[in-house]
Order: structure tokens, then sequence, then C-alpha cells
């Protein structure tokens, strides 16, 4: 988080559930939470980077986040996970449902298994993380769901069906619990990244072409960082962004 950044006051002490947070988008999640003062719960199976950004954080003085180890493929080990992260924390009143995995694959070689597999991984664990903590939300009055959806599937991107389709559903999840969780002051967001430079991107796809390309397509001239999702996590997070719900909000560049 740079000196300049904006903080919320509304955020210091508010306790935050995040998926997906050792890594790329997710730590610099975790990092901006932290540094604005909020109790942060994490969950991911990368224990080392997870271990790792828990001790940078605590070197800042910044409130050290709790991290637990949880396949969200696994829905009861999800739900255990978030009961004690609660309990070690606090009930929570923001839900950050960032994790998936934008793994390729071709339509042809698709089992009902690895079907199955990519819908766990990219979409279902989404829902059963609201259900376990929209209670708690309600308890408390109020809160905030974030989730992580992609312009993948409006780009018409392929040789991923099974993430994009997930990706797609996310967004009509989203507006669905807006309507049900609105009367108790929960709002519930999406928030659609475009093509973000994480370590993984560019070692994996993110070449200097596709670079160029990218840049070519937005109107902004300038790569996304994972910082520039967070940013937008945290003011959709705090009071500042109280009768925003049931949108999506796209941080891209502008490429559509």
């Amino acid at each position: 988080m740079n000196a300049e950044d904006a903080i919320y006051p509304s955020l210091r002490g508010r306790a935050v559930f995040i998926t997906g947070g050792a890594s790329g988008i997710g730590e610099a999640m975790v990092e901006h939470f932290a540094a604005q003062g909020a109790r942060v719960a994490f969950v991911d199976i990368k224990d080392q980077p997870a271990q790792a950004l828990c001790a940078r954080i605590a070197a800042t003085g910044h409130p050290v986040p709790h991290y637990a180890h949880c396949d969200l493929r696994d829905i009861p080990a999800l739900q255990a996970a978030i009961a004690g992260a609660a309990r070690a924390v606090a009930p929570f009143s923001v839900l950050v449902n960032n994790a998936a995995h934008d793994e390729r694959h071709a339509w042809q070689d698709m089992t009902v298994a690895y079907w199955q597999d990519r819908l766990a991984v990219n979409l279902r664990h989404q829902f059963f993380a609201i259900q376990a903590i929209a209670p708690m939300m309600q308890a408390q009055g109020g809160g905030s769901i974030i989730n992580f959806g992609s312009l993948s599937w409006r780009e018409r991107s392929g040789n991923m069906p099974g993430y994009t389709t997930s990706k797609a559903a996310i967004e009509g999840m989203t507006r669905s619990f807006a309507r049900d969780l609105g009367p108790d002051n929960i709002r519930v967001n999406c928030v659609l990244p475009g093509w973000i430079a994480t370590e993984r991107q560019l070692a994996l796809w993110l070449t200097p072409e596709r670079q160029a390309e990218r840049l070519q397509a937005q109107c902004l001239k300038q790569m996304l960082y994972p910082p520039d999702l967070a940013r937008m996590v945290l003011w959709l997070a705090a009071d500042d962004s109280r009768m925003c719900t049931a949108q999506n909000w796209i941080v891209d560049g502008g490429s559509v």
C-alpha cells in the first residue's frame, strides 16, 4: 500500500475473510486490508507463501492475519475454516470470494469429473462461503460481500470452458444474493479484473507480445497489477460504497 492511497476509517477493526489470499490478487488484498487496520483471515492451499505473507505484515506493525490451510473444493473443510477463523478473529462483516484457477483445458478433452472439478474450484465455494458468513453479517446489521468474476467470458476467451462458465455464473449469483440479502443491509458486488500481471500470469501466458496486445486494446496504456484490484475492493468493503450493490465493477484499463 502506497502512502498516497486512501484510508478508510470504517475498515479499522473490521473483520474480513478472503479466499485465496496467499498470492497474486489475494495477497495484495490481505496486505491492503491489514494496512487499513482491518482484522483479516484468509485461506489458501499454499502454506509457505501464506506464512511468509503473515510474517511480512507482522514486521510492518499492522494486525497479523489469521491463516488456515483449506482446499476450497472440500466444502465441510471450508465451513470449518470459516467457523474457526470467526472464533479466532471476530464474526466477519466483509467476505471477499477471490480464489479461482484459470487452468487451460480443451472442450474435446472434458470429462464429467474434470467439469465438476472446475466448477468446484471456481464457483461452488463462493456460494457456500456466503452461506456460512451471511448469518454473521445479519447479526451485525449489515456487511459487504465481494465476489470475483472475470472478463474472460465477456471477451469470448476460449480454451477454458469450465473456467469461463463458472465466472459467468458468478455474476448471476451476485445479483441473486444482492436481492436476497439487501433487506439485511448486506451489499453484494462482483469485481471483474482485466488481465492482471501477477507472477503466475507473467510466468505462464503474459509474454511481452501479449502485454503489447493488451495495451493496444486498453484506453489506459499501463499494465494492471494486483494492487489495482485491492484498492477497488477496499472501497467496496468500506462504508463509502454503502449504497452500491448488485453491480459489476470492471478494472481493466478500459479494454471492453
